[in-house]
């Protein structure tokens, strides 16, 4: 047999397996900030109904108003890119530029404001899953990437949200009971074709998924697990407000003007895993982005310096410290890890952020990623508030790809014993 078959077989092997691979979301680099969703002018958890308008928001500190453009692929339960042809999710085009752009007004830091709206002119989405956006530069290199949902409402997710089934953490832990219900659907084999993914805050690095159903009732599905469908309640979020950054306000000690912008230093916190827990609202992690006197937020709000700081003398020196929240997608980069200062006694960190309300966590993990919830710096507690989303998905015997036929919702301050 010739050597030049062989030679195709591999060539094919790599391509496959090239196609194959998971789907993971890009760090931007340092000059790439704030990226986010939004919907109804407000930042949101990328999980959208079908049909339904959203934006994708970024800021290039560069300011050059330098050429982007955007690519979209639909994966499947794993993320992996959907063996189905892009004009069965996409009507029209994908791999345009991003037109909608404007410099920033009247701040020290400049930086130009790009602006992607799905559906546009070009691209509409014709069908629920899971997406990958990918904004490349002029040389179609990916620039950064980042998840987001679409899904159908055709069942009903009733949620129930309890302590832990287990004694042992009982007070650190929250348990998901859930069930599936429709009338408009008769499942076909649904231990098999039937998914679930379970998250905490809309973080898909912590999602709980492979979880099947543990009986059915007629056609409803019902998941009453004791251990497999268990988050870490963590803590509450921690907070700052820099709509003024001329001056210190909610949790910001001082403010300096003596550099090229400003900085903005926040009060010491101390690690709260041994304090009782204590009451402080918050957003689940989300930001606002918000300028006292602007007009126009999006151009108008200015960068500031915030210096964060953290007393944790128990903490094993054996793993990192991150600063984490929806402002940097909770990205685990060196870019956020904190430095630890043997003079002062304290973890320290400067991040270039933008002005407004934002919502921020101490993360602890290892150097392969892997974030450790059990020995969190600010404990677990089960009387802290979390937002919890059910996502239900369905492939049909015939079906080529995986849809996301419904969603449930709920809150722990709704906790039962």
């Amino acid at each position: 047999m010739p050597i030049s078959f062989f030679k195709k077989i591999l060539l094919l092997f790599v391509i496959t397996s090239t196609a194959a691979q998971v789907e993971t979301e890009v760090t931007p680099p340092y000059n790439i900030k704030t990226i986010s969703f939004v919907q109804k002018n407000q930042n949101v958890v990328p999980i959208f109904v079908l049909g339904d308008d959203f934006e994708v928001q970024f800021d290039d500190l560069f300011g050059n108003e330098a050429d982007y453009y955007y690519d979209i692929t639909h994966c499947d339960y794993n993320w992996k890119p959907s063996e189905i042809p892009k004009t069965d999710y996409l009507q029209g085009f994908d791999n345009q530029r991003i037109q909608n752009y404007t410099n920033s007004f009247n701040t020290l830091q400049i930086y130009s404001h790009y602006k992607l709206s799905i559906p546009n002119q070009f691209t509409q989405l014709r069908i629920s899953g899971n997406y990958i956006l990918k904004v490349l530069n002029e040389d179609k290199e990916v620039v950064f990437s980042r998840k987001f949902i679409v899904y159908e409402d055709l069942v009903s997710v009733p949620i129930q949200i309890k302590r832990a089934r287990t004694v042992s953490n009982l007070d650190f832990k929250h348990n998901l009971e859930f069930s599936i219900k429709t009338n408009t659907i008769t499942f076909q084999n649904p231990l098999k074709n039937v998914k679930t993914v379970l998250l905490q805050n809309g973080q898909f690095h912590s999602a709980i998924t492979g979880i099947p159903a543990q009986y059915t009732i007629g056609n409803d599905l019902v998941y009453k697990y004791d251990t497999q469908t268990q988050f870490w309640a963590g803590n509450e979020f921690l907070f700052f407000d820099t709509k003024d950054i001329r001056a210190a306000s909610n949790n910001v000690a001082r403010v300096n003007s003596n550099s090229a912008i400003y900085s903005s230093y926040l009060h010491t916190n101390n690690a709260r895993a041994n304090f009782p827990y204590s009451f402080s609202q918050d957003v689940n992690g989300n930001f606002a982005v918000r300028h006292l006197n602007a007009s126009n937020n999006e151009i108008e709000a200015d960068y500031t310096w915030v210096y964060f700081s953290l007393s944790a003398p128990a903490f094993r020196l054996n793993k990192n410290i991150y600063i984490t929240g929806m402002f940097n997608n909770y990205a685990l980069t060196p870019e956020y890890q904190m430095d630890y200062n043997t003079e002062k006694g304290i973890y320290e960190k400067a991040i270039l952020i933008k002005q407004g309300f934002t919502n921020f966590q101490y993360s602890v993990a290892d150097n392969k990623g892997i974030i450790d919830s059990e020995n969190a710096i600010d404990g677990n507690f089960y009387q802290t508030e979390n937002e919890y989303t059910v996502l239900v998905y369905y492939r049909e015997n015939n079906d080529r790809y995986e849809r996301i036929i419904g969603k449930g919702v709920a809150n722990s301050t709704n906790l039962i014993n």
